[in-house]
């Protein structure tokens, strides 16, 4: 199950999108997402599915590599929608007992399920089409307004930029923990989702060892080499935005005004 998620894993490849710069790419993400919260009817989803499929078709990210990634989340959608069927008010077509099912709850739960799916997808995109020192620049260069009122701008895309990177390193670290705990008779696969999230607890401890242990060893590792935080660092490669960052900008931003107008015009 491990081996699914695709969060904070780079796909390599050459397209448009992954030759954008990353600022373009973190802006572009961050008013999909805004925008996906305006959606509230069929058609809205229906444009911004449309719009995803576009970006995913330019990326050419293999889409089985983004549902490989959207499958882990699958239970928490299911979970998502179920709430919203059953409690949601309005007219009701089905009831046993207390529980009732209105179509108000299920347009809900489908679009709420659409909105996760596409959430999760969309950000995937982002850390699939752009390396981590890429991310990293990206990220800095965006905070860097910010450092007149104090914000540690490196700082801190450093720590996001690592805690991507280690995303994949930890699920594979837990994948051999599991291993190593079935090969001794432990269940993970057998129960109730109760009974399996018990299973999980004993992960816990060598996990964060592991994980606290890898930290240790890349501080001392960046300490080694001389590193002293962002003041007075050079780059290497200075981000620099091309015309097709200009267009993907542009495009961006219609979408974005697009859906706020059509939720706005109700």
């Amino acid at each position: 199950m491990m081996k699914n998620f695709t969060i904070g894993q780079y796909y390599p490849a050459k397209s448009l999108i992954h030759g954008l710069d990353p600022r373009t790419k973190i802006i572009g993400v961050f008013l999909f997402i805004i925008a996906l919260f305006f959606a509230d009817d069929y058609y809205s989803y229906i444009v911004a599915l449309a719009f995803s499929l576009f970006l995913i078709l330019v990326s050419r990210v293999p889409i089985k590599t983004l549902l490989r990634g959207i499958r882990p989340i699958i239970i928490f959608v299911i979970l998502t929608a179920m709430i919203h069927v059953f409690l949601t008010p309005g007219t009701e077509l089905w009831r046993w007992k207390f529980l009732k099912v209105t179509e108000e709850g299920l347009n809900q739960a489908l679009f709420m399920a659409c909105r996760l799916i596409l959430l999760v997808g969309v950000s995937s995109l982002l850390t699939l089409t752009t390396t981590p020192i890429s991310l990293t620049d990206g990220m800095e260069k965006l905070l860097g307004p910010f450092k007149k009122i104090g914000l540690p701008a490196h700082e801190l895309a450093m720590m996001m930029s690592i805690a991507l990177r280690f995303i994949p390193t930890l699920l594979e670290e837990t994948d051999k923990i599991m291993k190593a705990q079935v090969s001794r008779g432990a269940q993970f696969a057998s129960g109730n989702l109760m009974q399996r999230s018990k299973a999980l607890i004993p992960l816990m401890v060598p996990l964060f060892i592991s994980a606290f242990k890898r930290a240790e060893e890349l501080a001392l590792a960046m300490e080694a080499r001389g590193y002293h935080g962002g003041e007075g660092r050079t780059k290497m490669r200075v981000l620099r935005m091309k015309h097709t960052d200009g267009i993907a900008l542009s495009l961006m931003l219609i979408y974005f005004l697009y859906m706020i107008f059509y939720w706005w015009r109700g």
